[in-house]
């Protein structure tokens, strides 16, 4: 049995989480034509914007009701107006989503009220979507999770329909936050098990595109409106994340009471023996076998592994970042052969620890410490106490992988000091591969440097 600990101090050094609109806004940029509006002041949409553009070299637009002090005295209703108008006149949206911040929170402006108003002066107006994330609520990973409920609850009609003529092939797919490439690597697996995936959300062109040809007020792709209100026509859906699994609302709960269809509850398939669950249940759900390029697949992983388990087998490892990334990445680095010694997030939920007790064995369990609510102050003081052989996280880490001399593998959100992490895959047999592939090659190169001399073979 592990040890579980939520870190409680007076002050956070480096918090290793980010703030629950920003949570809001990687969701909202799932949707097509949508334009995400924070109701706050300018710098909360400006430190976001930055934030993202650093990691998806894509341009992001972040709207935002711009506060001032005689806002916060009397109310925000005045700017959301303005921002509204502005947004509809300048982007031609589909969708706007809205997401609360500290300061509209703390002086209590009642948003919904204010949204209503606005649609009864303004019955052309699209759809208004919004979202309740005050950082102090939770981190980035709640702000996320609430705008994808906040989606469904108010775009689906209430009342769940007849399971007949309901379309079987209709998939729909809620993720934690993954990486542009691991969602089209997704939407390809649902795909050749026979379903139309309604992945959401959606950023695999949003916030990963092609050149265009001319500025684009919107960029294209995301999911669209009518494939959000067609959900209700399916007959089962899918949620993938150990940790946000155990919410006690979550979209597809929320599909599942609104439309009747059979919610399935699972982690991100990393590795081999949760790709083996995933694909197990989408087997089971359309009656397909598995195709024979999946298989082998899944025999050039094995292969991978015996290759070079030499390498890391036996291997120490400190695991930090969202709740669902890092419970996917602590079983996957069990079936590699490297122990984990702490398994880090910022998040203060409990559902980490809950989520790797349900997916680790007793032996895999022993030693390890669970620690939420962490910052990285407290991650680098357990790295001294207890010394890992890599890092594995964000480049929020590398700081402390600096100061302590230790390898960091990127992985999650955000990747800022280095190019590529909307390409970064972990997911199925392919992505599985391609992480335990930069594994070794990240101790390689430090065993090669550590020499003195190096060598040009394994």
């Amino acid at each position: 049995m592990f040890h579980s600990e939520e870190i409680m101090k007076p002050v956070t050094e480096n918090a290793c989480s980010l703030c629950a609109p920003l949570g809001a806004a990687l969701a909202f940029k799932g949707v097509e034509g949508c334009v995400p509006l924070l109701h706050g002041s300018q710098g909360c949409a400006t430190y976001i914007r930055r934030y993202m553009i650093s990691h998806f070299k894509e341009p992001v637009d972040i709207a935002s009701s711009n506060f001032h002090e005689d806002t916060a005295i009397f109310g925000g209703g005045a700017n959301l107006r303005t921002a509204i108008d502005n947004i509809l006149r300048q982007y031609r949206p589909k969708i706007i989503g809205i997401a609360s911040t500290c300061l509209s929170e703390t002086i209590g402006d009642d948003v919904p009220m204010m949204l209503k108003e606005i649609r009864k002066a303004n019955p052309d107006c699209p759809p208004l979507v919004f979202a309740s994330t005050p950082s102090y609520g939770g981190s980035h990973g709640e702000g996320y999770w609430k705008s994808l409920s906040a989606l469904v609850e108010q775009l689906l009609p209430e009342g769940p329909s007849n399971m007949a003529g309901k379309r079987e092939e209709l998939l729909p797919l809620f993720t934690a936050a993954l990486s542009p490439a691991d969602q089209r690597h997704l939407k390809d697996l649902v795909g050749l098990m026979g379903f139309f995936p309604c992945l959401v959300p959606d950023s695999s062109e949003t916030l990963d595109g092609g050149q265009w040809e001319e500025y684009e007020t919107l960029p294209r792709g995301g999911a669209s409106l009518e494939s959000l209100q067609n959900m209700a026509e399916a007959k089962a859906g899918l949620h993938l994340g150990a940790a946000s699994s155990l919410r006690e609302v979550s979209p597809l709960t929320i599909l599942g009471r609104k439309s009747g269809l059979a919610p399935h509850f699972q982690g991100l398939p990393v590795g081999i023996r949760a790709t083996d669950r995933f694909l197990a249940l989408l087997q089971d759900l359309s009656g397909q076998a598995i195709p024979k390029m999946l298989l082998e697949e899944r025999s050039r992983l094995i292969d991978a592994y015996v290759d070079s388990h030499k390498i890391v087998s036996g291997l120490k490892a400190m695991v930090f970042g969202d709740e669902d990334l890092v419970a996917a990445l602590v079983p996957f680095l069990a079936e590699i052969g490297v122990k984990t010694l702490v398994a880090a997030s910022g998040s203060r939920s409990g559902h980490l620890k809950k989520a790797l007790e349900s997916l680790l064995s007793k032996e895999e369990q022993e030693g390890m410490q669970v620690v939420e609510g962490a910052d990285y102050a407290t991650l680098e003081k357990l790295a001294e106490e207890n010394p890992p052989d890599f890092f594995m996280g964000s480049s929020k880490g590398y700081a402390m992988s600096r100061k302590t001399r230790t390898p960091l593998i990127r992985v999650g959100f955000p990747i800022h000091d280095r190019v590529g992490g909307p390409s970064i895959r972990i997911l199925g047999y392919g992505g599985a591969r391609e992480l335990f592939e930069r594994i070794c090659n990240g101790i390689l190169e430090v065993r090669q440097e550590a020499t003195g001399v190096g060598f040009s073979y394994l």
